[in-house]
Formats: structure tokens, sequence, C-alpha cells
């Protein structure tokens, strides 16, 4: 198979940045992205609702007294508030109430699992009806009101003097700093790659966020005073020791590292990628137009899925799924899995890799599995690229740029989960790299946690 993204292999980033003429420069502006990403081959399956939609979907929520809604949201959105608003017209209003939660309440709406949060402990679930589609209402209300052209909802508060460096631009430093420039403080990020956003950016499944409209929303906060400076890597191009002489604080936001690999034979090699490269590239890269065999994804997660999915739907002639254990004991989504199969995508369970195949010149042929359900017999499943989704490593690096920041037995930043303290009285953290991988919406609770206990304690 003569798969596109054979041309990007391993170098995502580099790929990136010379389809835009080059590195992002210290302070520059967000660039462009190339116009023939192959995401774009793959539409919103959940687009925005009109305002009638919208308003005739918000009048049938109860505006319950206990909200069990509310204790779903890991930010804690007023859900019914917010709805209400949008019923009786006042989609600002409805915004605001949003935001004052989650300054990331747009991108939320899109990738939350709101299956398993939110909407999955809707009252209306309990009397086997239709449940509200809270995710839509909230991507409603946040998109019209911060539209290109729509007024400011928020007037940042005069300058305080106090300065936090936040490294990495994923929604945890963005959700911090948002909040923080809110409250006068200045808050500058620093992001290695070109384009900042973080997962939104690079690794959302394109059917839920492009990458633009996560580009439009760090715009958006960079708009509240956030500043962002992309290409510039923390450890590499500026030391920890600056960022503490120069700054009152300092918030380590970065997310995961590269794929984790099998270690088996043969894995190194054209048409092996770690997942999320894979979808990086596909998110960012300038490419041509997609051909797509026979599709492997080894791992049992979201990741796997939304790469399975994409696969799928971008046309590969077969994609399955290739998972050591059972179904019971997969830990991606039950709706995910079954949008999965509807899309055609084929589980192998209990086959644990042992080895890719590869023909004389290399090219990958086969990736062969031992079956533990039949006796621990070994077959050869054809394939011509394989995704590996069985994890990442954990950025380590970043925490030994700043004395006293420890990590645990998983190589995570030991921080407070309340507010991102760790063991340097200037150092917070939040997001994967304490959590080890959640969701979106935990690492904007942690970001937003962390601004407001540093604004109390400069406040008091």
């Amino acid at each position: 198979m003569n798969s596109v993204f054979e041309e990007v292999n391993h170098s995502t980033v580099a790929a990136v940045e010379n389809s835009n003429g080059g590195p992002a420069k210290e302070g520059a502006r967000v660039p462009k992205l190339p116009k023939n990403r192959v995401e774009l081959e793959l539409l919103d399956k959940k687009p925005t609702l009109t305002p009638a939609e919208a308003k005739a979907e918000a009048d049938r929520c109860l505006y319950c007294q206990d909200a069990p809604c509310i204790k779903a949201c890991p930010t804690e959105i007023d859900i019914p508030t917010f709805i209400k608003k949008i019923a009786s017209d006042n989609v600002r209003g409805s915004a605001k109430t949003i935001f004052e939660q989650n300054l990331l309440g747009y991108s939320c709406s899109r990738v939350c699992p709101v299956e398993v949060l939110c909407v999955g402990s809707c009252v209306y679930n309990a009397w086997h009806r239709e449940p509200i589609a809270i995710g839509r209402l909230q991507r409603y209300a946040t998109e019209m009101a911060t539209a290109v052209g729509k007024p400011p909802l928020f007037s940042p508060k005069p300058r305080s003097g106090r300065k936090v460096a936040l490294i990495g631009a994923g929604p945890a430093s963005l959700s911090c700093a948002g909040y923080l420039a809110l409250e006068g403080h200045q808050a500058v990020i620093f992001e290695k790659r070109a384009f900042a956003g973080g997962l939104n950016t690079t690794g959302i499944a394109p059917y839920k966020l492009h990458a633009e409209d996560s580009l439009h929303e760090v715009e958006w906060l960079e708009q509240l005073g956030v500043e962002v400076r992309t290409g510039v890597e923390v450890g590499k191009d500026v030391r920890g020791e600056d960022l503490l002489k120069d700054f009152d604080a300092v918030y380590i936001g970065v997310g995961l590292g590269e794929d984790t690999k099998l270690r088996i034979p043969g894995e190194d090699g054209p048409g092996v990628f770690g997942a999320t490269a894979w979808i990086e590239a596909m998110k960012l890269a300038a490419v041509g137009a997609t051909k797509l065999g026979r599709v492997l994804v080894i791992g049992g997660g979201n990741t796997a899925l939304d790469v399975a999915r994409e696969c799928a739907l971008l046309g590969a002639a077969e994609v399955s799924m290739v998972y050591r254990r059972d179904v019971a004991s997969m830990s991606g989504y039950a709706h995910e899995l079954e949008g999965a199969r509807k899309e055609g995508v084929r589980l192998v369970t209990n086959a644990t890799p042992v080895a890719f195949e590869r023909d004389a010149s290399g090219r990958l042929t086969g990736l062969k599995v031992r079956l533990a359900a039949n006796g621990s017999a070994e077959t050869v499943l054809a394939c011509d690229m394989v995704a590996l989704a069985i994890g990442q490593s954990k950025m380590h690096a970043i925490a030994s740029e700043f004395p006293g920041v420890a990590l645990d037995a998983k190589g995570c930043i030991v921080a407070d989960p309340t507010n991102g303290a760790t063991g340097h009285a200037k150092v917070f953290s939040g997001g994967d790299c304490i959590n080890g991988g959640k969701e979106v919406v935990n690492a904007v609770a942690d970001g937003r946690n962390t601004a407001r206990y540093l604004d109390q304690l400069w406040s008091s």
C-alpha cells in the first residue's frame, strides 16, 4: 500500500512547520493551516443546531432542583441555567454562564463524552425518554457568542503586576491562562509546536472537532489577554530557571509524550505508526489524497477507537482493532465502540501481537498474533498499515527543569489535585501530566482551579 501517511511518517511536527514555510517564531501569530488536510474529508457528525432547534430542545429542560447534570460535569457548569437562557433567547447570557465555569466550553461541548457525563445523568434517561442534548446546546450558545465580529463577553480587570508563565498550550494551560488574564494577571503560554490548542488541535477526532475550530477558540482566549508564544520549547529555547526568575509563578500544563511502542520484531519500518502521531499528521499536515488499504489498530482505548473510526470513514479497505483481552476489558467508551462497529470496524480480541511481517522490499504485509482463546495458537493478520494505540510516554524532562517538582511511580508530576501545587512553591501543574491522561474537561477544571487559587493567594 502507498499510504500518504508514510510521507509524513514520524516527523509530523516538521511536516506541519514546513508546510507553513518553516518553524513558527517566538511570539508569532498562529500560522495558517494547510488547505488540503486529510481531516477535512471527515464531516462534523453533530453540526450546530439552528436557533429554532436550539429553542425547542432548551424548552424540554425541566430545570431539576438537584440537577444531576451539574454534578456529572467536571467543571460544574450550571447547565439548567444556561439552557433556560437559550430558551428565553438570551444566548450571550447563556454563553457567559458556561464560560464562568469553563472558558473552553466551546471545545468541551464538542469533545466531551457527554454520553457518560452530563447527558448520561439527565433524568429523562430514567424515564426511557431522549435526554436533553446538553452538548449541542452548549455548542450552540458558545459558538454564537464567540463568532468572529461578536462583541466581547468579558472585560479583563486592570493589570495586577503579577506574571505567570504557562508551559504547553493545551486545555489545562489555556484554561488557567484565560482565568488569570480576566483577573488582570499577565499570562504567557510557551508552546513548542507551531500551533496552539494541544490535544484539541492535534488529537481530537475530526468528526468531533476540526483543527481550525480549536484554533478559533485559542484566538478567542487571546482576546481576553492571553499571550501565546509558539515555537518555543521550555528546556531548550528557554530554561526553567529563567521562567522562575522572570515570573511570579509557573504552570506546567503539558500533555503526554510520544506513542508507546510494542518493541517486537519488524516494528521499525514503513507502515507502522504511533496512533497520536498519525492523528496529528491527518489533522494538520498538508498531504495528498488518502489511500488506505487494510488497517490494524492495536489497543482497546478511546484513542484506538478514534483511529479505527477515522480510517473506516476515510474509506480504508478493511479496519480491525486488535486487543489482547476481551471486549469487557476494553477501556474505550461503549458508545464509541458501538459507533465503530456501525462504521464497519472489526474486533479481534484475546490477540497479543508477536511480530510484524514484511516482504523482501521491507513493505508491511502482516501482523503475527498469539490467540489466547485458541490455546495460544499463532496466526497472521494481513495488513498494509498498523496504528499503535497502547499508550503514551510521560513528559519526564520538563519536571527536571524545576527543583522540587517530583514524579510518581507512573512518571506523572506530583501535584495537589485541588490547586495544582507541586513541591516547588512557585510551580503548579495540571492536566494529563499529573493524571496520566483524562478528558479535556478534566484538564480545563485543573487549570481553572489553579488560576483561582493563585488569584485568591495574591488578593489576600
